[in-house]
């Protein structure tokens, strides 16, 4: 019979008669913001990039080999970016899965870094770069129709994120709101990329100094940090995650 959802990560072994298995979710990590930059004499103020999210799965369904074992990795959350002038942040990691017989099932490659260069205390205003949206790796052949040995027809799996069956899809860079014009000006950092097609938001930007980006949660993007009075810290992008269980199709 269909086993309970899990989230157990490592080497996993698939039960005995199981022939499948259903990603009720799964993503790639997402990046990191970076930190808002002020300046003395510049003629303007910089709001950090925010971080992307990873590529996704919601209800997607592979065929396995009963009794073989999976390595199923989860792609780490990318790090903020702490370069006020120079630097970049932390790029998600890739959430993966392959089997001793089935050989590599998926790759969800997580958000890619934001980077700042070229500022300086006194000018000149800082060059700004965004994320960007993690791509989709490999994906094995995906299964379209069947009914397990205890009813469920896989088409009727919804319940993931996108809440919809079989999708799949890259992740999405975060804002890159730039610089502001005129010294003291206020810019806020960049909200970081949503993950899942738009289901699970990003990490929400920093307004100023006194208070930094948020962090992205489920693999979507850290927000960037804003500036006046002052600048803000950016923030972690959110862990991949995979969500799964096995069935046998009839």
């Amino acid at each position: 019979t269909t086993t309970s959802f899990s989230q157990t990560t490592g080497s996993v072994a698939v039960p005995t008669n199981a022939n499948a298995i259903h990603f009720q979710y799964a993503v790639g990590g997402g990046s990191g913001g970076m930190r808002g930059a002020d300046y003395d004499k510049a003629g303007g103020e910089s709001a950090g990039p925010a971080g992307a999210s990873g590529a996704y799965l919601s209800d997607v369904v592979f065929s396995v080999t009963s009794g073989e074992t999976l390595t199923i990795t989860a792609g780490a959350a990318g790090s903020a970016g702490t370069g006020v002038y120079n630097g970049s942040s932390g790029a998600g990691g890739n959430t993966t899965v392959t089997g001793t017989t089935t050989g590599d099932i998926l790759t969800l490659n997580g958000g890619g870094s934001a980077s700042v260069s070229g500022g300086g205390v006194q000018g000149p205003l800082r060059s700004n770069s965004a994320s960007t949206g993690g791509s989709l790796g490999t994906l094995a052949t995906r299964l379209t129709s069947g009914t397990t040995t205890d009813g469920l027809n896989i088409t009727t799996f919804n319940s993931g994120p996108v809440g919809s069956f079989n999708q799949a899809g890259v992740g999405v860079a975060g804002a890159n709101p730039g610089n502001c014009g005129g010294d003291n000006c206020t810019i806020g950092g960049g909200a970081g990329g949503d993950s899942y097609a738009g289901n699970v938001s990003g990490g929400a930007g920093g307004p100023n100094g006194s208070t930094g980006g948020t962090a992205g949660t489920r693999g979507s993007g850290g927000g960037g940090g804003g500036t006046e009075p002052g600048s803000s810290s950016g923030a972690a992008g959110g862990a991949g995650e995979v969500n799964y269980r096995f069935i046998r199709i009839a």
